[in-house]
């Protein structure tokens, strides 16, 4: 099984580019939403250790947010409980998926919480800054200041660049990706 990584700035586009490779995606994004949803032992994990912001089950995103705003330590705090349970969930997709050829991993702290493996593709998605900044003002719920925090956590695009395979140009057009991607599948395959 290859397993692709796909690296890059947030919102430079690496859940659309993940989805077009017509492989299995682990959207880790998508897996969080479900824990705050779903997932009783999660909430009470993060009531337990930040009981003045998560109240109620399901998980509000807001009180997440709120958390993470009041105080740095607290994004550390939820990511230690919610790495722990993305990373099984991450597991029993690869295995469940363990006979296809290609599984791409859309999570967007995967080499920062050492998530991949040396013989992963690391594909890093590369875009302009205004278009990412455009992009990200017309999400529902964008916060400026949150934006920041992840940032913090995050590495650089230098070193995420410098440590990828391929790096993807990211137009935002559907052709110009799905050629992209067509390009580094024949150098994979």
């Amino acid at each position: 099984m290859i397993r692709i990584g796909i690296l890059g700035d947030i919102g430079s586009g690496k859940s659309y580019v993940a989805k077009n490779f017509g492989y299995p995606v682990f959207d880790a994004d998508k897996e969080v939403g479900l824990l705050y949803k779903k997932d009783k032992k999660v909430f009470l994990s993060l009531k337990k250790i930040l009981p003045k912001y998560i109240s109620s089950f399901p998980i509000n995103k807001k009180e997440i947010s709120k958390a993470i705003l009041a105080n740095k330590n607290n994004l550390k705090k939820i990511i230690k409980i919610v790495h722990f349970e993305i990373k099984k969930k991450m597991n029993n997709f690869l295995k469940k998926n363990k006979k296809r050829k290609i599984v791409v991993l859309d999570i967007p702290l995967l080499i920062e919480n050492n998530l991949n493996k040396n013989n992963d593709i690391l594909i890093f998605v590369k875009a302009k800054k205004k278009e990412i900044t455009t992009r990200l003002k017309k999400r529902k719920n964008f916060n400026k200041d949150l934006y920041v925090k992840f940032k913090k956590i995050q590495y650089s695009n230098n070193f995420k660049r410098r440590k990828s395979n391929f790096i993807l140009t990211n137009d935002f057009k559907k052709k110009t990706v799905k050629t992209e991607i067509k390009k580094i599948l024949n150098e994979i395959i």
